[in-house]
Formats: C-alpha cells, sequence, structure tokens
C-alpha cells in the first residue's frame, strides 16, 4: 500500500505563499464586486466588506440605463472581435516571410518595420489619413489603423523563426505549398504565440476609447469606454457643482457613496468579458511548443 505523500517544509512554504498572493491578487476583484452590490450604509462603514448585508443591483440599474449603453456594448464586442481578427490575420501573413532567412530584402524590410514602430507621424497626419481615406465616422476607422502592430509582428517572426526547418521541408517533398505549411503545419505549431497576440489586441480594442473620441461623431457607432468615460465625469461634474450624487439631493454621505457604487460597478461591466475570455487562453501560455511535433 503506497503511503501518502509527505511534503517538505519548502514544498509547504511554496504552497502557503502562493495562497497569500491569490488572495491578495483577488481581494481588490472581490471588494470592487461587493462594493457595486453593496447597501450605501453597508459600504459606508469602515473595515472591509467581504459579503453585502443585501445584494443592491441599483448602481448597474443606472449604468445600464445611462444612454444607449448597450448599443454602445455591442459596438464594443464587434469592434473587439473583428480587429483582434484583422491583427492576428495580418500579424501572421507578415511575420511568417520574414521569418525566411532567404527572403529577399528581409533585413531592408525589418528595418522599415522598426523605423515605422519607434517613429509616428503623430494624431494630425492619421486624422487627415483616416479622413481623405474616407473612414472618418465610420466602425473602420476603429479597427484598421491599428491593425498592424510592428511589435507583435517581430514576437510572432521570432516565434516561428524557432520552429524546426524540418518540418517545412518534409512538407515541401509532399507537395505542400507555402500556404498550406502556414495554415496546416505553422498555425497549429503556434497556438501559444497566436493565443497570446490575440489576448494582448482584444484587451487593446476593448479599452481603447481614443480614436472614437476623434474618429466619431455618430453616438450610434461609439464604444463602451466612450460611454463610461463621459458618463463618469458627468457624474464627477455634477458632484461637484452641487455636494450632490447621482440625480441630485442633498449632500449626505450616502450620495456620495452611491457615487461609488457607481464607478465599482462600471468596472465589472469593463473588465468583465476580457475576465471570461483569459482562463479559455491562459493555458496556451504555459503549453508545450514543440512537444510531439518531431518524432526520432
Amino acid at each position: 500500500m503506497v503511503g501518502k505523500k509527505r511534503f517538505s517544509i519548502f514544498e509547504w512554504l511554496l504552497m502557503i505563499g502562493f495562497i497569500i498572493f491569490s488572495i491578495l491578487v483577488l481581494y481588490p476583484f472581490w471588494q470592487t464586486l461587493v462594493l457595486s452590490f453593496s447597501d450605501p450604509n453597508q459600504a459606508s462603514s469602515l473595515g472591509p466588506n467581504l459579503w453585502p448585508e443585501r445584494w443592491i443591483p441599483d448602481a448597474y440599474q443606472f449604468v445600464f440605463g445611462y444612454g444607449d449603453i448597450m448599443q454602445a456594448y455591442a459596438n464594443t464586442i464587434v469592434r473587439t472581435l473583428s480587429g483582434t481578427f484583422l491583427i492576428v490575420a495580418f500579424t501572421m501573413l507578415a511575420a511568417y516571410p520574414l521569418s525566411k532567412r532567404d527572403l529577399p530584402y528581409r533585413n531592408t524590410i525589418t528595418i522599415f518595420f522598426l523605423i515605422a514602430m519607434f517613429f509616428s507621424g503623430g494624431i494630425i497626419p492619421d486624422y487627415l489619413l483616416v479622413k481623405n481615406l474616407g473612414l472618418l465616422d465610420t466602425r473602420w476607422a476603429l479597427i484598421l489603423p491599428s491593425a498592424v502592430n510592428v511589435f507583435y509582428i517581430i514576437i510572432m517572426r521570432n516565434y516561428f523563426m524557432t520552429i524546426d526547418k524540418g518540418i517545412e521541408e518534409s512538407a515541401f517533398m509532399d507537395g505542400a505549398s507555402y500556404f498550406t505549411i502556414l495554415t496546416k503545419i505553422i498555425l497549429p505549431l503556434s497556438k501559444p504565440v497566436i493565443a497570446t497576440i490575440a489576448l494582448w489586441a482584444a484587451v487593446f480594442h476593448w479599452n481603447e476609447w481614443f480614436h472614437a473620441l476623434v474618429y466619431i461623431q455618430d453616438d450610434s457607432k461609439t464604444v463602451l469606454q466612450m460611454i463610461v468615460r463621459d458618463m463618469l465625469t458627468a457624474m464627477d461634474l455634477s458632484q461637484s457643482a452641487n455636494g450632490a450624487a447621482i440625480g441630485g439631493g442633498g449632500g449626505g454621505s450616502s450620495e456620495n457613496l452611491l457615487l461609488s457604487n457607481v464607478r465599482a460597478a462600471t468596472v465589472m461591466i469593463s473588465i468583465g468579458p476580457i475576465v471570461l475570455v483569459y482562463p479559455f487562453v491562459q493555458k496556451y501560455f504555459i503549453k508545450g511548443i514543440m512537444i510531439g511535433s518531431l518524432k526520432g
């Protein structure tokens, strides 16, 4: 009979350390969630509030009832999905040729990309370019200007260069084309880097609001972050003007706390989809790159 495994002192200390670290990471998230549902009187008390006395969704009702936030939410989802797809697609199509050492003018193209990464024309040339292309006040203005990211291309190119060339040579001997090798061999072996870049791109598009501020005039095409920004700005101005919280009224502490509840609710609404997506992508960060790709 096999006895139970006994952990060493170092392993116990390591597990305790990870537990403490996990609590420190999760506590701010949980505190924000509790604050968004808490009664103002309970939230105003000193000390941590680990569980609300009553789950009150008033803050979420206010946020979802502010302006056309549901349309902005849908716009943000569409922008994130389409923008992430284009970034990953263009990154792969640029990185794969640059990973070939026999590509003509490979170093020149790489230097050209690096110059574009470190030096930018600025917001005015970008605005004039978007306007002259007829993209102003369209959803494409939020997607196309950021569809190519040189930093992502360099990362994926370096990753492709680590893949054993024998795999491609074997495919060439079987009559496969470059496109077939890319889609059937290289991409399945590159799930970790693709997932990483896709997550970076999704987080960028989900949080980005400046392009919507500059390029979009139609409120029906704006994004969630713009609505949240306008809402919090209006609430702060209202509080500064009359000392009241949402909807006016006296200047008691409960009204001011309601403002904090709404801020917490906007945080949860804004980060929710990204937090839900991350567990499905995280496994590729630690997965072996070339395990099982070669035999013998």
